[in-house]
């Protein structure tokens, strides 16, 4: 039998300062930790949410080394959990632009996985006077690459914030045996008071997967404004826990594998797909 835990979404107002945000971050992880939580994922750009987007170069490292790596695996290791590290700025091949990466670091401190951020967001939002626009491909090179990685608490896939809206990728997660999805975001405020429930309902249920969404929530010292409501959704499209708020929150939920198999056995969905 399929042993259930306890899993917990981190939700930060990270900004332009590293050590606070990696402090912030170490107490929001002990925080969860305490809780009982066992997999434990940060939200996107947890490490550094600059004024400019081509901050993140100044603090971008290679694969393997540095300062917010360490950070990882030393949390990681201190609280004996598996981490989802949000994404974190690692160096590409155009030195003009970095990797968002998202690491999995597992309980000895040892990284298990590294995703890179496909699908980039590159929009206008709202009413086109508001001058709210991002083109992440000015400062981020796209990764090619889909992510599982098996566990000893269940095989999770990894995606990040704006690939929520590309269901194929989550499709790709699953037929490699994704049970746990973990989507690292910062959605707008705007985007996620009109989309944020609504997909990641959708691609919880319409995988029969539990998701893991912790996002960044409040006002940024760049004047971005991020939605929250960090969640983790079960397989029948139902918010298990839920940081309402906005500010700095952890929310907590039950993992549990073996009721996701009863599930699926019942409602086999995912064996009726024709194309």
């Amino acid at each position: 039998m399929k042993q259930a835990f306890t899993a917990a979404v981190v939700q930060m107002v990270s900004g332009s300062d590293l050590a606070a945000n990696l402090a912030s971050a170490g107490r929001l992880i002990g925080q969860a930790a305490q809780a009982g939580a066992r997999l434990v994922a940060l939200p996107e750009n947890f490490a550094l949410l600059g004024r400019r987007e081509q901050d993140k170069l100044a603090v971008a490292e290679p694969d393997g080394a540095g300062p917010i790596q360490d950070f990882l695996a030393e949390m990681a290791q201190r609280h004996g959990i598996y981490l989802v590290g949000g994404t974190i700025p690692l160096h590409g091949a155009d030195p003009q632009r970095v990797r968002a990466a998202c690491l999995l670091h597992g309980p000895d401190g040892r990284c298990l996985a590294r995703y890179d951020k496909i699908h980039l967001f590159d929009v206008e939002v709202g009413d086109p006077s508001s001058g709210e626009r991002y083109r992440e491909s000015a400062s981020i090179e796209p990764g090619d690459a889909v992510v599982t990685v098996d566990t000893e608490l269940g095989c999770i896939g990894l995606a990040v914030c704006y690939d929520l809206r590309f269901p194929e990728l989550f499709r790709a997660l699953l037929a490699r045996g994704a049970q746990i999805l973990v989507l690292p975001s910062a959605f707008t405020e705007i985007t996620g008071a009109a989309h944020w429930h609504l997909l990641c309902r959708a691609r919880a249920v319409e995988n029969l997967c539990y998701l893991l969404a912790p996002g960044q929530g409040g006002q940024h010292d760049n004047g971005r404004r991020t939605y929250g409501h960090s969640l983790i959704a079960g397989p029948w499209g139902e918010v298990l826990a839920e940081y309402a708020d906005t500010g700095e929150g952890v929310a907590c939920a039950q993992i549990d594998l073996a009721a996701m198999d009863r599930l699926r056995a019942r409602f086999p969905a995912l064996l009726h797909r024709r194309l």
